[in-house]
């Protein structure tokens, strides 16, 4: 991507789509208003066939150009993903910069990359981006200029250097990265031993996820009207009646077609939510394509792995919902504003509720002389049944995997 200063950005959004599809012209036009960039125009045609040299047919083309000249626009964003080949010929038909919804979504990354880990993550998953383009658009190298059959000129050499300078670096920022993954699973692995009960918040790029962690928490985190807006994990304590100390993590958002190399650089962000006890896809029902846009994460959280593990669909910003709202067929959910804290209560019933789903059935028996224990024990397990027996107290109960360890000198079964 040419550098150029974040208050000088101006773009024409390219679609290769028709515009009845509103909803891909809408996000787009969302992350370039969360980079900073002013969108002067749009342009919409599903080509009839790819061309090789330049994606569009030459219609298109003097169309787009007619446009540069009449808005001044600085920056071209394509909708889609063009080859090495295609980016460098419009780049050298426009004379101005050629990027990709993934280059800006990239780049939204790296202006909200706050922490240190953060910071790798992102320059990782640049790396990971930028190494597919040199093979394809050569990285600015000379030509292939050799004298014979089998032979590499000076643009090969080039090409090859710059490979191995970025896989190079891949590696450095790899190995940072697994020593920070090392240390968050210590963290992870703590908290276990401390019986905590871990919920994390899932969903949608700016479907309220940090207003709903601020509401439950009375934490202050940053909160805006902007995509992606958190991108480093948020812990907070929260209380949940009837649990043990439980804890809360805001991790950053998903969106449709969310680049792979983005997927890659964070899984120890991702860890957090593939280590949490309990997750809360959190869902803006008031969005117009709200079902695509569950679609989108419930098919993430497949890929990830993640489909079993207790899941609250917690529908979010329904003081915005204005017809009637159906129960949707999911076991756990709830209806909240995150904003003005309506619904809450519900949602942290259906939290211990979604817990306590993850404890196995396990009898106890309680001596006599043990009794002291009994009032601790129910404040931190689930007791199904109570029986006296000879020479105590026999439980049926639920207990989760940590808190099996910690009483297993009186289970009995």
């Amino acid at each position: 991507m040419r550098h150029l200063k974040k208050e000088t950005l101006k773009t024409i959004l390219v679609f290769a789509d028709s515009k009845k599809n509103k909803a891909p012209i809408r996000e787009l036009k969302e992350l370039a208003n969360s980079a900073g960039i002013q969108v002067l125009g749009t342009l919409s045609q599903k080509p009839n066939r790819i061309h090789h040299s330049t994606y569009f047919g030459s219609g298109k083309i003097h169309e787009i150009q007619d446009m540069i000249l009449e808005t001044g626009a600085n920056l071209i964003i394509f909708n889609g993903r063009l080859t090495g080949v295609q980016a460098r010929n419009l780049n050298n038909i426009f004379k101005i910069s050629i990027w990709e919804r993934n280059q800006l979504i990239l780049k939204i990354f790296a202006d909200r990359a706050r922490s240190y880990e953060g910071q790798l993550q992102v320059t990782l998953a640049q790396k990971l981006d930028e190494l597919t383009r040199v093979r394809g658009a050569w990285l600015g190298s000379l030509s292939r200029q050799g004298g014979g059959v089998g032979t590499r000129g000076p643009g090969e050499k080039a090409l090859e250097t710059d490979r191995r300078q970025i896989q190079k670096r891949i590696r450095i920022l790899r190995k940072k990265l697994q020593t920070l993954r090392k240390n968050r699973f210590q963290q992870r692995k703590l908290r276990q031993r401390n019986q905590v009960c871990s919920f994390a918040l899932i969903g949608y790029t700016n479907s309220g996820k940090s207003t709903l962690l601020n509401c439950l928490s009375k934490a202050k985190v940053e909160t805006q009207n902007q995509l992606f807006l958190t991108l480093d994990p948020t812990t907070r304590k929260v209380f949940v009646p009837g649990l043990n100390t439980s804890v809360l993590t805001d991790t950053v958002g998903f969106i449709k077609d969310l680049p792979p190399h983005l997927i890659e650089a964070f899984k120890a962000t991702l860890e957090e939510s593939a280590c949490a006890d309990v997750l809360l896809h959190v869902i803006d029902a008031s969005n117009p394509n709200m079902k695509e846009q569950i679609k989108i994460v419930n098919s993430l959280i497949r890929e990830f792995g993640w489909h079993k593990k207790p899941i609250i669909h917690v529908f979010n910003k329904m003081d915005q919902v204005c017809k009637s709202f159906q129960r949707p067929p999911t076991a756990f959910y709830a209806k909240v504003s995150a904003l003005s804290g309506k619904g809450t209560p519900q949602l942290l019933k259906e939290m211990k509720r979604a817990y306590f789903s993850l404890n196995k059935k396990v009898e106890l028996f309680v001596p006599h002389s043990d009794e002291h224990i009994m009032h601790s024990l129910k404040q931190q397990i689930k007791i199904h049944k109570t029986e006296q027996a000879q020479g105590g107290t026999l439980l049926q109960t639920g207990m989760s995997f940590y808190q099996v360890d910690s009483w297993k000198n009186f289970i009995t079964k």
